[in-house]
């Protein structure tokens, strides 16, 4: 078992998580600018709520993971010093709207209408002094905090530390989150569902030979290096998504 001891996640659920509050209707964020603070008013109840441990999400001081919950974007309204807000990258598929006095991330917006997550919006809910937003649920793209300077002899503590809090740990998002992408890039792309193929009779004794053979080849073939190319689609795919940096 991976010692867990001094591992920290997040300010926000190191010392436990905060339960969902079922009438909970939103609140006030706030960045972290002591005068004039940029100000943006969630009037929804945040979804999907999980920790990010990609390098684009931002995390206060010291964090290794990010925190990040999903809301639809007509709740979000910004409410003061809307001046002082700036986009850090146009051309990112997630346009994240940040205080450029304090470089807190006040929330992360989607243009584009093709997007499996257009309408929604990305939000830290930590920045808000009201209990009773979503609790996190899960630990998104775990493996990318290598790529903040983690050093991954301090993953399997990590992971521990995480399962321990109640937050499974993925290296891509959740399930039902990557079905919603799968299949709104199905739909897009004109791909149907099918049938899944007829199950074969068994081999008579006249083809057992055959069979045998066949069953070699298999075997040799499963044993064969497989090609990347899967892996490749889906890393591409992703970039598409969120952007490069996970």
């Amino acid at each position: 078992m991976a010692n867990t001891d001094g591992v920290m996640i997040h300010p926000a659920v190191d010392n436990g998580i905060k339960q969902t509050d079922s009438n909970f209707s939103g609140g006030v964020l706030s960045c972290h600018c002591s005068t004039n603070p940029v100000k943006v008013r969630i009037n929804a109840q945040t979804a999907h709520n999980h920790v990010c441990g990609c390098t684009k999400c931002w995390k206060p001081e010291g964090a290794v993971f990010s925190q990040i919950a999903v809301v639809s974007r007509d709740a979000v309204e910004v409410i003061e010093n809307e001046d002082k807000l700036e986009i850090v990258n146009a051309d990112a598929p997630i346009q994240r709207h940040r205080c450029r006095d304090c470089g807190v991330h006040m929330y992360g917006r989607i243009e584009n209408t093709d997007h499996p997550f257009h309408g929604l919006d990305f939000v830290h809910t930590e920045l808000s002094s009201e209990d009773g937003w979503s609790a996190p649920e899960f630990a998104a793209f775990v493996s990318s905090v290598i790529e903040s300077g983690v050093d991954p002899s301090r993953m399997d503590g990590i992971r521990a530390r995480l399962r321990e809090l109640g937050l499974h740990p993925f290296d891509t998002l959740s399930p039902p989150l990557m079905d919603a992408i799968a299949s709104h890039v199905a739909k897009s792309s004109g791909v149907v569902s099918r049938a899944a193929p007829r199950e074969e009779p068994p081999a008579t004794a006249q083809s057992e030979e055959a069979a045998g053979s066949s069953a070699t080849q298999g075997a040799a073939a499963a044993s064969a290096p497989q090609p990347a190319e899967t892996g490749s689609i889906f890393s591409k795919l992703l970039n598409r998504l969120f952007g490069g940096g996970r």
